[in-house]
């Protein structure tokens, strides 16, 4: 296969990017009609449809999203190499992200890091907030919110959907305390993080009327874990969210059924906020990557 020209390429990205042939057209300084043209030009070439169209709105299909990745990514790269050769070193772009501090959100370090990696133009700021109400706003540009929406004012997407299952210490796989059905957790201790409402979703799914006598109650969600992996009690999780205790052995999943959380992760930013174009690429970003976890 030929290699399509640059060019369009690069009106590719900016109709992806902005949605329209038009607000590309104002972008690129040309004619809507050259716009039109240059993307025939790109999807002959590579010999797949990249939009469809839903009014005048331009939506990327499957192929279209593999691709606007890619090329955006290149594009922001050449963007680095030029302005680093014509005024020395780059200015920074600074971003300010709030995530909650607990464990449930450890698998989003790794994801952090490799955004910092990939990006050595943007300064990411990370702060942390409990909830919605605790995020400052007036710092966070953008947030990582456990909760249930709507937030007035704000623009939001589900970020990680959470399905819970009772995790606990291995040693509780074995002797008379082994936990094989879900009558078992009758004589256990369950951990809570909220009033008990979660673990009453999941007693009732499961078919238990209720749990243990001697619960215990944290606003912690580290807390809940670590009293798991010390053999304190049963907690309810995930396997994203106990990704890397599961994996070494730490707590272990002694049944199969989980039910929907009551709260779930989103990706909040005020409206305003949403208008610039770092935090639409950070956010774009963002729901890619953590998307595939679900």
């Amino acid at each position: 296969m030929a290699f399509p020209p640059l060019h369009s390429l690069r009106v590719f990205e900016s109709v992806a990017r902005l949605g329209t042939v038009t607000a590309a057209a104002v972008e690129l300084h040309v004619t809507a009609g050259a716009v039109s043209q240059q993307l025939k030009v790109l999807q002959s070439s590579l010999g797949v449809e990249l939009f469809e169209k839903r009014g005048r709105q331009r939506v990327l299909t499957p192929d279209g999203r593999v691709l606007q990745k890619r090329v955006a990514k290149a594009i922001d790269e050449l963007s680095d190499a030029v302005q680093a050769l014509q005024g020395g070193a780059m200015p920074l772009t600074e971003l300010t992200l709030s995530i909650p501090p607990a464990e449930g959100v450890i698998w989003l370090a790794t994801l952090l890091f490799k955004y910092m990696e990939d990006n050595p133009s943007i300064k990411l700021n990370v702060i942390t907030a409990t909830g919605f109400n605790q995020v400052d706003w007036r710092k966070a540009d953008v947030a990582v919110v456990y909760g249930t929406p709507p937030w007035p004012g704000f623009w939001w997407r589900l970020l990680h959907g959470i399905r819970l299952t009772p995790v606990c210490s291995p040693q509780f796989l074995r002797g008379p305390l082994r936990i094989r059905e879900v009558s078992d957790l009758s004589r256990h201790r369950l951990l809570h993080e909220d009033s008990g409402a979660q673990w009453q979703q999941w007693l009732t799914q499961a078919g238990l009327s209720q749990g243990g006598a001697t619960d215990v109650y944290f606003e912690d969600f580290a807390m809940v874990l670590q009293a798991a992996r010390d053999g304190f009690g049963v907690a309810l999780s995930d396997e994203v969210v106990s990704a890397r205790d599961l994996d070494q052995g730490v707590l272990v999943q002694p049944l199969e059924f989980s039910v929907p959380a009551l709260h779930t992760y989103y990706c909040v930013c005020s409206e305003r906020q949403q208008e610039r174009p770092e935090v639409q690429r950070f956010i774009e970003w963002l729901m890619s990557t953590a998307n595939p976890i679900q």
